[in-house]
């Protein structure tokens, strides 16, 4: 394994500002090590060492040398296309590490896994041998699989051959002896399809102006300062120049830069407007009487609120007080849930109109290629014993094969385990991709995991209309099962190479010991039990065995390109004997696969999911900077594959620009068909998200949603506006001067939100964002990517049509390098990372936070609910595995109320009805305390005789008989504009209920302990039970695993059934019946019970199994039999009615 070390250097003609020297400044004491030294094809001078080391036991020497050439007739330049293409080959051949004190490396690997690498985009994928005497490293491939020859004579020579050709060789090939070709920059350009790069100011061009060259070619001299530096300010706040239809910039002379420009101009005026997206409006007859029946509801609790305190029950004016301060809760509670949803609507997308305007030839894309933006996919995961790589494996096969330009999408997976199993389930993914998507794209296969496809209950030749399909899908089956098997076998695999490695590593050090000590006893030889990759090498992330350096808070940063950038063309299949399928006519390229695991070490604060996304959007600025961000949990999966493009039609249309995310609903599979537990949540995605859809948007949720990166950066939006909130009129806020407000609105400004910083300055961004100047010249091309299409005039801030055609840059070692850098554990000091930029820290919720930041900004969102669900996941269906989840979130919102990011705290950016949405978000944990007590009133009632109410009287029962009336009613029509069943609604009235009184009652204490006395509580699981059925897919229904959240409804429940005995008894053998008090008692207890039927149900287990717990309840029912038959039958010797037991 050879090894490279990199770091990028900063040429004269970088992006190089005063603020770039302050933030050296403050960096951390110790920054990684930098040594200079190879020249890459971008400009740039890579420190070069080589390492070939067959153990870490024998004696290694790093050969650091710096070498600059200057070009001479013995020393040209090697052809640009073939060089960057090597390049990139090689970058995705590396495994690169780095981090905190520590010098990058890029690690050449021979194979990534143990099985062979086929497709030609995958890392390990080598050509033929190298021809070269005494060499016997492969020859790089391009994407077709064929070698990549630089000579005419088509000798056969490796990447390293072929550099120190050029170098040391006087660039003479060593096949013919000639010297090698140099190539014309202009016609390679011209041959390649590339863009032009702009003249260098001084010596050599930076990554900004190739990224700005493909931006907008004929403006982006004009955005370079006099000093030769891009200057940001000009870019993002130009106001003076000549805005073109949409506000994009175009020449000042020439119009649109054709002959016909007259006519274009006019054709765009009078063409009519075809949008993407368009709103679909409750009907009327269902919307109007929904909302006067919240209004109505509003009036009659009031005036029963204003009833009850006036009328106090005077024999148990503590029943009373308990009853009407719970009662007064609950109403302001349902208020805080009923107002936002005053405005649902539902909304549709146009497919066909986005493939028109972006997908279609057209005068400024006479080719028809692609238009649309990029989009950069994260995956999430951090232990592969919780989170199956099989799992992970098939989501990342949804996104490979998604229905989407392949060369605009990529996907990066954030491994914070560091483990060489998720690394290698990646590998195998990769290389059983090469064969998965071009089949779903051939026979349009949905849903594109394998693994769902597969078992799937459906028809799968249903509308097949191609003769080849059943036998492809046989084959296919065949492969799959068979990486299943790879799949499920890695942890062993990996177990067995480790010791056979470790073992060689055991007997290499006793041999070199007893040469050294002679004939002398020795002890034996302790070596640190490694964790071994196929190669050969050690695994630079966490070993099976910790060690230090090599655990799951401490091992270096690692970044493995998995599937390297494909073509800018597409790549037809064709017909060959060697592959398992015909692909002939299909396009067989793969979209980008990227590895990531961040670094940790101990004394950091990583920061959890947040941290590991935060890392996964510095890293894929610097390699691909897509203008949008879609994150996936890894056991969620694409479902719909064309999901991303419906998405994308709201960002892409009128007022796109504005919009911060697009949330998709959460799907299930594997939930019991009763959905005991309410783990479907179609209540909240169906009824609240559509609600919230109708004001500012619906709250991001963690999962399946597509970010505008631009707002993850904590920008404002364009032509943002301040609402007039409900405390404008005590309060006035500081405004803005007039020169700023013109500017924002006359122009597209990227500002902060700060309502101390009128407007954001350039200098301001390596404080912010941290000392990378490629991420930090990615913010601008980010933006400019992501705006809407300015083919109409009534689109503000667009970009020209055709823009995004070109291809993009290839990889190198350098940008790779960079990103390592900015996924190093102390990239984030003295930044707003995770305080102001990217996904928040602090709370458990991180999700609803970032969200609820956006909102603050003025940032719009938006619900997408498509036809075909758009993502499906997992969910736990056991009890306490769902107590579990609740309480985490449940924690998260009483994290969020005792925070900044307190609704009350929110800008007049936010609206009315939207704070109001937020403000329960952090206030619904705190009913469990007000829920509980109400729920011991009716055993409380039953055991004193007494009732909340002085009597049952005419008035009680009508406020009673309107209020539960006009719930139904309201009920019945969210039914109907949802589209949910009375059965989704009932479940999750109970499963309020059931984590009211157990999830949010540990989540409140928990959040006051914490905030009050700084102790943190986490609640676990005492005791586990296995299921035994494997082929039951609703085992974990049946299982009972104790928990202490399982306390409290279980002590309501058993309270509430004595007191229903004690109650009937007393009342049947009173001298004078209280009837009305029993009735009522009783009604309210079986409302109690009602609700917490399914907490029951989970505790009896499996039927025909008797469980621990159902001793626990057969000793209570005894006990109260026993009871009630002393006194329905009392000894003889007393006429006393009880005997002499006396009830409460």
């Amino acid at each position: 394994m050879a090894s490279n070390s990199y770091n990028p250097s900063r040429s004269p003609g970088s992006l190089a500002s005063a603020s770039d020297v302050e933030m050296q400044q403050n960096k951390p004491p110790v920054a990684p090590t930098v040594a200079f030294g190879r020249r890459t094809s971008s400009g740039r001078y890579i420190s070069y060492s080589r390492d070939d080391l067959d153990s870490e036991l024998e004696s290694s020497e790093f050969v650091n040398y710096t070498v600059h050439i200057p070009p001479t007739p013995d020393n040209q330049p090697m052809d640009p296309s073939i060089s960057a293409k090597v390049e990139e080959q090689y970058v995705s051949n590396s495994l690169f590490t780095g981090g905190f004190n520590s010098v990058t490396r890029a690690h050449l690997m021979d194979k990534v896994t143990d099985s062979e690498a086929n497709h030609p985009q995958m890392a390990g994928a080598k050509g033929s041998s190298c021809a070269v005497r005494g060499c016997d490293s492969k020859v790089m491939r391009d994407e077709r699989g064929v070698d990549i020859l630089p000579c005419e004579c088509d000798f056969k020579i490796c990447r390293d051959c072929y550099v120190d050709a050029i170098k040391t060789g006087g660039g003479i090939c060593p096949g013919c002896k000639d010297p090698y070709r140099e190539t014309d920059l202009d016609e390679t350009s011209m041959e390649t399809g590339r863009p032009l790069s702009l003249p260098p100011p001084s010596s050599v061009g930076s990554k900004m102006e190739r990224r700005l060259s493909l931006m907008n070619p004929t403006k982006s001299m004009m955005m370079r300062s006099q000093t030769g530096d891009f200057d940001h300010n000009r870019w993002l706040f130009e106001t003076k120049g000549t805005y073109g239809y949409g506000n994009v910039m175009w020449p000042e002379e020439g119009g649109l830069g054709h002959e016909n420009d007259g006519e274009a101009a006019s054709k765009l005026l009078n063409k009519p407007w075809r949008p993407l997206t368009r709103k679909l409006k409750i009907p009327a007859a269902i919307l109007s009487p929904y909302r006067l029946l919240i209004f109505v509801r509003m009036a009659v609790l009031g005036l029963f609120l204003a009833w009850r305190i006036n009328h106090p029950n005077e024999d148990a004016i503590w029943l009373w007080g308990m009853s009407v301060v719970c009662e007064l809760w609950f109403a302001f509670s349902w208020l805080l849930d009923q107002l936002p949803k005053l405005c649902p609507i539902n909304r549709a997308t146009d497919l066909t109109v986005l493939k028109e305007k972006f997908e279609e030839p057209g005068p400024h894309n006479p080719t028809g290629k692609s238009d649309l933006p990029g989009i950069d996919m994260f995956v999430s995961t951090a232990d592969p014993e919780k989170e199956p790589p099989l799992v992970t494996a098939n989501t990342i096969l949804s996104i490979l094969a998604a229905d989407y330009p392949v060369e605009k999408l990529s996907c990066y997976v954030s491994d914070d385990g560091g483990a060489l199993l998720t690394f290698e389930a990646m590998a195998e993914a990769a290389s059983f991709s090469d064969l998965w998507v071009p089949f779903c794209r051939k026979h349009d296969i949905e849903p594109r995991n394998p693994e769902s496809y597969f078992n799937s209950k459906r028809d799968p030749y249903k509308n097949k209309m191609r003769p080849d399909f059943v036998k492809d899908r046989r084959r296919v089956k065949r492969e799959y099962d068979e990486f299943k098997v790879r799949i499920n076998g890695l942890p062993d695999s990996i177990r067995r190479r480790s010791d056979a490695f470790h073992a060689r590593e055991e007997i290499k050090a006793m041999k070199l010991q007893r040469q050294n000590e002679g004939d002398e006893p020795v002890d034996r030889v302790k070596i640190p039990r490694a964790t071994w990759m196929a190669d050969g090498t050690h695994w630079p992330g966490t070993w099976l065995v910790p060690a230090p350096e090599h655990s799951k808070g401490d091992h270096a940063g690692i970044i493995q390109v998995m599937l390297k950038p494909p073509s800018d063309e597409p790549l037809q299949g064709v017909s060959d004997d060697t592959r398992i399928l015909d692909f002939t006519d299909v396009d067989i390229r793969l979209p980008m696969l990227v590895y990531v695991s961040r670094e940790k070490r101990p004394g950091y604060d990583h920061n959890k999911k947040a941290g590991a996304m935060n890392a996964l959007v510095r890293a894929s600025a610097v390699m691909s900077n897509g203008p949008f961000i879609l994150n996936l949990d890894c056991d969620h999966y694409i479902y719909n594959s064309r999901a991303l493009r419906e998405g994308m039609c709201f960002m892409m249309d009128r007022g796109g620009d504005r919009i911060c995310y697009v949330q998709f609903p959460q799907r299930f599979e594997g939930i019991d068909p009763s959905d005991r537990y309410a783990n479907n949540n179609t209540v909240f995605f169906d009824v609240n998200m559509r609600a919230l859809d109708g004001l500012q948007g619906p709250v991001y949720v963690g999962t399946g949603c597509l970010f505008r990166r631009i707002a993850l950066y904590g920008f404002d939006p364009p032509r943002s506006k301040e609402e007039p909130g409900c405390c404008s009129c005590c309060f006035a806020r500081r405004k803005r001067p007039a020169t700023v407000a013109a500017a924002s609105e006359d122009s597209h400004t990227l500002g902060m939100g700060d309502p101390d910083e009128d407007e954001m300055t350039m200098s301001l961004l390596p404080k912010k964002f941290g000392n990378s100047a490629l991420l930090v010249d990615s913010i601008p091309v980010a933006e400019f990517r992501g705006r809407p299409l300015a083919d109409h005039p009534s689109v503000k801030n667009g970009r020209r049509p055709g823009e995004l055609t070109k291809p993009r840059e290839l990889l190198d070692a350098s940008i790779v390098a960079e990103a390592i850098s900015v996924i190093s554990c102390w990239y984030e000091d003295k930044t707003e990372w995770g305080q102001r930029v990217g996904w928040i820290y602090g709370s458990v919720t991180e999700d609803v936070v970032t969200g609820y930041r956006m909102h603050n900004r003025g940032w719009k969102s938006v619900y997408c609910v498509t036809k075909r669900d758009a993502f499906r996941g997992t969910a736990p269906i056991n009890l306490t595995d769902r107590l579990h989840q609740v309480l985490r979130w449940a924690t998260g919102s009483v994290e969020i109320f005792f925070s900044r990011n307190n609704a009350l705290l929110a800008s007049s950016k936010m609206k009315f009805l939207q704070r109001v949405a937020y403000l329960n978000v952090g206030i619904y944990p705190f009913t469990s305390f007000f829920l509980i007590v109400y729920c011991f009133l009716p055993a409380l009632s039953l055991f004193s005789g007494q009732f909340i109410v002085q009597t049952l009287n005419v008035t009680f029962l009508v406020y009673l008989l309107t209020i539960t009336l006009t719930l139904c009613m309201l009920a019945v029509l969210e039914i109907k504009w949802s589209g949910i069943e009375l059965e989704e609604w009932w479940r999750n009235e109970q499963f309020w209920l059931i984590g009211g009184t157990s999830a949010h009652l540990a989540a409140v204490l928990q959040g006051l302990l914490k905030v009050l006395a700084g102790i943190e509580i986490s609640f676990t699981l005492t005791s586990k039970s296995a299921g035994d059925d494997a082929d039951d897919d609703f085992a974990d229904l049946y299982l009972v695993k104790w928990t202490s959240l399982m306390i409290p409804p279980i002590t309501i429940m058993m309270t509430n059934l004595i007191a229903i005995a004690v109650g009937f008894s007393r009342t049947i053998y009173s001298t004078i019946p209280q009837w009305s008090r029993l009735l009522g008692g009783v009604f309210f207890s079986f409302w109690v019970l009602a609700h917490l039927y399914p907490f029951a149900k989970g505790l009896m287990g499996r039927r025909g199994r008797t469980p621990t717990i159902v001793f626990v309840w057969s000793g209570l029912i005894a006990i109260t039999i026993s009871l009630l038959w002393v006194a329905i039958n009392p000894p003889s010797q007393t006429s006393q009615i009880g005997g002499s037991f006396q009830f409460p």
